[in-house]
């Protein structure tokens, strides 16, 4: 027997997508692979070494359910200097990856029949964390004309007595909208006046290319009050099978979190705990390498789309994703099939050009395809010119 509210959510849509194309992979067919949100980088030689080093000194046994103390200390330093927020290590809960103290998060804040806002485009699990907890999710779509910003006025017209919260991710997964501090302003202080959280997905904050990241904790003590902070080392660091994530907030969101994390995973890996710490204790700038890297290939990407037919990109500010906007392609053909979905064109794409990438209806925006691009510059060149081609058959 399956329980409703487990039968009611559906599997991650990139994770199957993802799946096909790795089997193909596999059986040599030579596939460029934009569909994996994971960093082509490998992960820095001084986070190894701190990784084989916990276990030269034995550091394999259980941990606090909310961490080492050491790593927690780190985080509040981090969140200090780099976001301009305070913290006391009491008030973070280490877990693995991102995405399990987002889910924690959502089961804290969520009762049956609370609504959470979602601002759409949005990661796959989002709505059905929501789901699982007995939660509503309430979608609040966001515009390309303005580069996929939060749209506060249409967020305080679905504001009801059973909001509990709102899921935020800036640097955006998929859009690479990067959240400016007055439009988060703004939804701080509705928090404040309509007496909701703030969850904001926070993973992709050292990837961004133009302005500078703005933490919304950051804007004000009653602001931060309502938020909870959520981050990891997957995307900055390229740490991504590591598993090791977290977050901050009011000490009583904290508590509450720790208690469902003490019943499902308890604490995460010790050895991968110290491996995060030697990241925190270094100079950011080491891994900044990456980013520069990631801004020449999103240029690359978004001068190479401009010279297409019938596709077009905004400029994403932050992430490593290209949403491309195929509304033109809709309705014409391809070697006699006509194209009704993102969905058929990314099958389409997969098929005749070898291209994987996720199609706009997993994250909520049917017009679209999102192109990840933490690929090597000789596969998005390649890429690139099997998208050309394609699109040149298309009539």
């Amino acid at each position: 027997m399956v329980f409703k509210r487990v039968d009611q959510i559906a599997a991650s849509k990139t994770m199957e997508f993802t799946a096909r194309v790795k089997n193909m992979i596999r059986n040599g067919v030579d596939v460029i692979d934009f569909s994996v949100g994971e960093p082509d980088f490998q992960t820095p030689d001084f986070i190894k070494k701190a990784g084989k080093k916990a276990i030269d000194e034995n550091h394999t046994k259980y941990t606090a359910v909310n961490g080492i103390v050491e790593l927690r200390k780190a985080i509040a330093r981090k969140l200090e200097i780099e976001n301009n927020v305070s913290y006391t290590e009491e008030q973070i809960c280490v877990g693995t990856g991102a995405k399990q103290p987002l889910f924690n998060a959502v089961f804290t804040v969520c009762d049956e029949g609370s609504e959470v806002i979602i601002p759409t485009p949005s990661w796959v699990s989002y709505e059905e964390m929501v789901k699982l907890a007995g939660g509503i999710p309430v979608f609040v779509p966001c515009n390309d004309k303005n580069g996929f910003g939060l749209d506060i006025s249409e967020i305080e017209k679905v504001i009801t007595e059973r909001t509990r919260a709102i899921i935020i991710n800036s640097p955006n997964n998929p859009t690479g909208a990067v959240y400016g501090e007055k439009e988060l302003r703004k939804l701080g202080e509705l928090a404040i006046k309509h007496d909701f959280y703030i969850i904001s997905d926070e993973v992709y904050e050292k990837l961004v290319f133009e302005g500078k990241f703005c933490s919304v904790a950051s804007l004000s003590p009653q602001i931060k009050e309502h938020c909870i902070l959520i981050n990891g080392l997957s995307k900055s660091y390229a740490m991504t099978g590591w598993r090791i994530g977290y977050a901050a907030a009011a000490e009583k969101v904290i508590n509450a979190m720790k208690k469902i994390q003490s019943h499902t995973t308890s604490a995460s890996n010790s050895i991968t705990q110290y491996a995060a710490l030697a990241a925190y204790e270094e100079d950011p700038d080491k891994v900044k390498y990456m980013v520069d890297s990631y801004r020449d290939r999103r240029n690359y990407i978004l001068h190479r789309i401009s010279e297409m037919n019938f596709v077009q990109a905004s400029k994403a500010s932050g992430t490593f994703y290209v949403f491309l906007n195929i509304e033109k392609l809709l309705g014409r053909t391809y070697r006699g099939e006509t194209i009704i979905s993102s969905m058929q064109l990314a099958q389409l794409l997969l098929i005749h050009a070898h291209i994987a990438v996720i199609a706009g209806e997993a994250f909520h925006a049917s017009n679209y395809v999102r192109i990840c691009y933490a690929v090597s510059q000789e596969d998005i060149a390649n890429g690139m010119n099997r998208l050309d081609k394609f699109l040149k058959e298309v009539i």
